[in-house]
């Protein structure tokens, strides 16, 4: 059972970056393996596969339900995909699962060009790539603030007190976009707002810890958001707030990095150029931005031959070059060389570098666990089914069934 933290320090660095600039090359060769991934379906993900793709014999399947999908399918024997699309939030499973290998021999044989804090190592092993860092922060319309005289939020209170303003003024149909979807969305929410108030997931003996004042505050913040947003909130992920900062529908979200591109995608939105990112708003005074750092990356199935696995791993090194950030600049905040950070880069920068800083997204069984409990539990608490209380001994007492089933519990 994998009980131990990624290495995730250096994955999570902004430092160190090339700038340059230049346009796309087409694939250095011919690839004549068929392989297959499955990934996200944001933006990054997009023109990484893209990338791939010019070498031909591949094929990429972009789902934002990856996630469900890809334990069964990399378990298959041989697995249904040779590569997949992974974050610190949902390697677990895999690893887990043993369903992916270690990499130390594909990255010294085509990983000349991979920066060190884009290895991923668990127990010393280079398990995953990452390409890119992600985090939610703050997305905002700066001319609707600027027209109402608000200036950009730096706590929830202040976000709540600008949601109000907008709301009164009655310029975009929400004053909130909320990434509250019942199950893994929801659950995020609260992973990012409850270390934000100062929480601890678990205690020392791995018992969960979010039965607090901090899970108390945690929840009612949430609850606070719902005034100002959708009322289809419980169905709401990134691409429905996404779409909705596009339409100009809403005024302000705390959304994904990875989202930020698509705002200035003049094909697509009908705010090109107005919408600006800060860092991640603090739950508390002195406290870290209200939100967790990721990193995304790549993995390789070990359930294939090591030819299918050399291939893949050489189709992702060409998907992942310096052409490919150079051409997508936007499209993330890239770990390549290549990557010149620009305005939409701004707020995840400013919550990675804050101080105290935003904690990495614990990426263990543990919180795996405690995920898919917040997931189920918290829609009963947004719905007005139970109260703040109740719903953390639901959560507490979920975890506790699924950690002794999982052997971390006695």
């Amino acid at each position: 059972m994998y009980l131990k933290k990624l290495a995730l320090a250096g994955a999570v660095s902004l430092s160190g970056m090339l700038m340059s600039t230049g346009a796309y090359a087409a694939c250095a060769y011919e690839n004549t393996v068929p392989l297959k991934s499955l990934s996200a379906g944001f933006e990054a993900w997009k023109a990484v596969t893209d990338a791939m793709a010019e070498c031909g014999n591949f094929e990429a399947e972009l789902d934002q339900e990856f996630r469900t999908k890809q334990p069964a399918a990399f378990a298959a024997n041989p697995s249904l995909y040779q590569i997949g699309g992974v974050s610190n939030g949902t390697i677990t499973p895999l690893l887990n699962a043993g369903t992916i290998r270690p990499l130390d021999d594909l990255v010294a044989k085509y990983g000349q060009n991979l920066a060190p804090n884009q290895l991923i190592r668990v127990d010393g092993k280079i398990m995953a790539v990452a390409m890119m860092v992600n985090t939610q922060h703050l997305m905002y319309r700066e001319d609707i603030f600027n027209d109402l005289g608000i200036e950009t939020p730096t706590s929830w209170d202040e976000v709540f007190a600008a949601a109000e303003k907008i709301k009164a003024a009655g310029v975009v149909d929400y004053a909130i976009g909320a990434t509250m979807k019942s199950g893994w969305n929801l659950a995020q929410e609260f992973v990012n707002m409850y270390p934000g108030f100062g929480g601890q997931f678990f205690n020392g003996d791995n018992t969960t810890a979010v039965n607090s004042d901090a899970g108390i505050k945690a929840l009612e913040t949430m609850a606070k958001t719902l005034p100002y947003a959708d009322p289809e909130v419980l169905v709401s992920d990134s691409t429905y707030v996404q779409q909705q900062f596009q339409q100009g529908k809403i005024a302000m979200s705390n959304l994904w990095a990875s989202r930020g591109g698509a705002m200035n995608d003049a094909n697509e939105s009908s705010v090109v150029g107005k919408v600006k990112m800060a860092a991640a708003p603090v739950a508390m005074e002195g406290g870290a931005p209200a939100t967790t750092l990721w990193w995304d990356g790549v993995v390789i199935a070990a359930n294939i031959s090591d030819e299918e696995a050399d291939a893949a791993f050489r189709l992702v090194m060409e998907g992942m070059d310096e052409e490919m950030v150079k051409a997508n600049n936007e499209a993330a905040i890239w770990l390549v060389g290549g990557y010149e950070p620009g305005p939409l880069a701004a707020g995840a920068i400013a919550t990675a570098t804050a101080t105290p800083a935003a904690p990495p997204y614990p990426s263990t069984t543990q919180m795996g666990l405690l995920h898919t409990s917040l997931g189920n539990e918290l829609p009963a608490f947004l719905t007005g089914e139970r109260d703040a209380a109740a719903t953390l001994v639901a959560i507490e007492e979920s975890y506790t069934t699924a950690a002794k089933e999982a052997g971390i519990l006695e």
